[in-house]
């Protein structure tokens, strides 16, 4: 078969920049040697056994994850994190029912908090104002809001964040318990979260640390095919018969074998290779931080000169996040030098790494931030004034907002201000919703939507095709 238009414009990209960014195999470390996608691609035939309904090869190879990350249960995920978040959300909060969520959540969440007409009662994480980052989640939040909402069915939070910040889950998985309510974690960016990787200067993970159900996206930072994630069980607050009842609803009935291959040799190279390869992107990452302590005018979020205590909202730090205060000129400046980013938002960049990248590309990349710290036609990027709005208050739940009639508005302050958005906006990436349906639209919203446009992030409206309006009630 000939190769394909798209394969060739994707193999053009691959071969002009080096990867700052997803999947986590940096598309040199396969996840299974020999891969095949054709002569692997089969359906649930005998001997292969079904995902559904797993008793055999599948069964013994998701053991095999949980075992690794200290899980009662796994399952391997061909929908990515969100079919995880969407059916774990679902086993653990029935229809109609309340629900505590952080509001940095995936809009994986607020899907789920959609399709099951759920009342959200947020956790707003308090905004480190040096880089314009959600910073962590207070323990102390999350027992006012269990004190205030006593019908909650579970908690809902994210960790690490996409810019890498971590929350104290074993404090918040505690004050979960005492109150008999299940603490679900958005894991997608922490898979690499596993036992061993304590050893070489990283947290134990939300499975270690008590959380009851756990979304992990291996592609994103481990050596596993884009779309390949793991949900994780703890305890006994989730019935895992009810978990998987909910992934027969929302993952696909015909999964992909080569997705679940990619899985399980991913496994298999954590258990066999992981602690080496921890070991070495350990001592990569502490060389980078080192060599860009001399930085003048670049600030990189908790390397160099920047400490995990110059950001008090901060509980922790996952360091293979390296988010750069550059803009989208000193982005441009990375691509023009080889480098592709993970994200640009605001004055942000965000440079994703994994125990797979090449063994001198952050040596590489230090060189090329010198040059752009040294360069006389270096923009300073705007400080993160308004980055992330407080949100308004809620008038209605987003499933109410989103079933009645609509109108559309222009997105100005003297049209907009007040009135109720029946509409997510977001910046994707991270996803996060600047506003969710329901919704008071503020000055502050407003703002920020003006801000990140200007520094050239495009804002994803939900319903309105035209970015100069907004739709509400």
């Amino acid at each position: 078969m000939a190769d394909s238009i798209l394969q060739h414009q994707l193999e053009k990209l691959a071969a002009d920049r080096y990867p700052l960014h997803m999947p986590g195999h940096k598309r040199h470390l396969a996840p299974a040697p020999g891969l095949s996608c054709y002569a692997w691609d089969m359906t649930e035939i005998a001997g292969a056994d079904d995902l559904h309904e797993a008793d055999g090869i599948l069964a013994d190879a998701m053991a095999r994850t949980a075992a690794l990350y200290g899980a009662r249960r796994c399952w391997y995920l061909v929908g990515g994190s969100t079919v995880g978040l969407l059916a774990g959300i679902r086993a653990l909060a029935p229809f109609g029912s309340e629900v505590i969520a952080a509001r940095n959540c995936h809009k994986a969440v607020y899907h789920a908090i959609e399709l099951g007409r759920l009342t959200a009662h947020y956790l707003p994480p308090p905004v480190d104002t040096a880089f314009g980052v959600y910073g962590s989640v207070p323990p102390a939040a999350v027992e006012a809001a269990l004190t205030a909402h006593p019908q909650a069915k579970c908690v809902i939070l994210t960790s690490p964040t996409y810019e890498g910040v971590l929350s104290d889950i074993a404090s918040i998985a505690a004050i979960c318990h005492v109150h008999n309510v299940p603490l679900l974690v958005d894991e997608a960016h922490g898979a690499h979260y596993l036992p061993f990787a304590a050893r070489y200067g990283w947290q134990g993970g939300a499975v270690a640390a008590g959380a009851d159900l756990v979304v992990q996206s291996a592609h994103k930072t481990l050596p596993s095919l884009t779309q390949t994630a793991f949900l994780q069980l703890n305890g006994d607050l989730a019935d895992p018969d009810e978990v998987e009842r909910q992934l027969d609803v929302f993952e696909t009935s015909s999964p992909s074998y080569p997705l679940l291959v990619s899985l399980d040799g991913c496994t298999d190279w954590l258990a066999a290779d992981g602690p080496a390869a921890f070991a070495r992107w350990r001592d990569r990452l502490e060389r980078f931080s080192a060599a860009v302590a001399d930085l003048h005018n670049i600030k990189v979020m908790c390397f160099g000169q920047d400490a995990l205590a110059d950001h008090p909202d901060f509980f922790a730090h996952d360091s293979g996040k390296i988010l750069l205060q550059i803009g989208a000129e000193g982005a441009a400046f990375l691509r023009a030098s080889g480098f592709e980013p993970e994200m640009v938002c605001g004055p942000n960049v965000l440079a994703m790494t994994s125990p797979c990248d090449n063994t001198y590309a952050l040596d590489r990349l230090t060189e090329v931030l010198h040059h752009w710290d040294d360069s006389p036609s270096r923009i300073a990027p705007a400080p993160p004034a308004h980055l992330l709005p407080a949100p308004g208050n809620a008038t209605c739940t987003i499933a109410e907002a989103l079933l009645r009639p609509a109108r559309q508005i222009s997105m100005t302050m003297a049209d907009a201000c007040g009135e109720t958005a029946a509409e997510y906006i977001w910046a994707y990436p991270p996803g996060v919703p600047l506003v969710a349906p329901g919704e008071t639209i503020t000055p502050e919203f407003l703002a920020s939507c003006r801000e990140l446009e200007a520094a050239g992030t495009r804002l994803h409206h939900s319903r309105c095709k035209d970015a100069t309006c907004i739709a509400v009630l």
